[in-house]
């Protein structure tokens, strides 16, 4: 457990919600775009029907080898290692392209003012986060994360149950905020509330059957219902 917990005073502890943990990509990063591309030349390098739009971007936050499986159901097991490398190496090219959403930090600074622990529950790779944190506007924003890589992907809710265990919060202290389905039905599996935000990947219409208490459709929005209600 991190001395920034165990030095959190009692009197400042949030109204609601001890813990509120972010996805990355298109939650926190506006990253949707270049990924779906990502995703659509690595299928075509390796011969596969290349997916739409939609078809890619439907598979961001999940691991990252059942998510390119589930794009590109034609492309043959024997081939999901190539497929996977040439993801990469697409992804790569652009990763130094992609920045954070308008409002982003502010919000996450006005979270960690008022006494919210913070932190990334995402598909991505520890490699790749760390290279996200790299960013010096970031650099003790979050109190904890967790990656697809090291532990299950979504929408399996050990992500969260690592990140409660870690930090002692009980189910009902934690808030999930995501742009995909994966995320919210990971928080509905955690036993955990949820805020969708419609600005990411997925179509929001899918995001009532899991129960969201909220869907924002810009940060600023997302950030004035924190305030009003985390």
């Amino acid at each position: 457990m991190s001395l920034f917990f165990m030095e959190k005073d009692s009197a400042q502890r949030p109204r609601r919600f001890d813990l509120i943990a972010f996805d990355w990509d298109g939650t926190v990063a506006d990253s949707t775009a270049i990924i779906t591309r990502s995703i659509q030349e690595a299928v075509r390098d390796v011969g596969g029907t290349v997916p739409s739009d939609e078809q890619a971007s439907y598979v961001i936050g999940m691991a990252l080898m059942p998510a390119l499986a589930h794009a590109a159901p034609d492309v043959p097991p024997e081939k999901h290692a190539e497929l996977g490398n040439r993801y990469r190496y697409h992804f790569f090219k652009h990763q130094n392209d992609i920045c954070l959403f308008k409002g982003i930090l502010p919000l996450l600074t006005e979270l960690r003012t008022r006494g919210h622990w913070l932190a990334v529950a995402t598909g991505k790779s520890r490699m790749g986060l760390n290279h996200a944190f790299q960013d010096e506007q970031l650099r003790g924003m979050f109190d904890g994360s967790r990656t697809a890589d090291e532990t299950a992907g979504k929408p399996s809710p050990l992500m969260l149950q690592e990140l409660m265990a870690e930090f002692g919060v009980e189910p009902e202290r934690v808030l999930m905020i995501g742009d995909t389905t994966h995320d919210l039905q990971m928080a509905v599996n955690a036993g955990c509330a949820s805020v969708g935000v419609s600005y990411g990947a997925h179509a929001p219409d899918q995001f009532g059957a899991l129960g969201p208490l909220f869907i924002a459709e810009s940060v600023a929005e997302l950030h004035r219902w924190l305030l009003e209600n985390a």
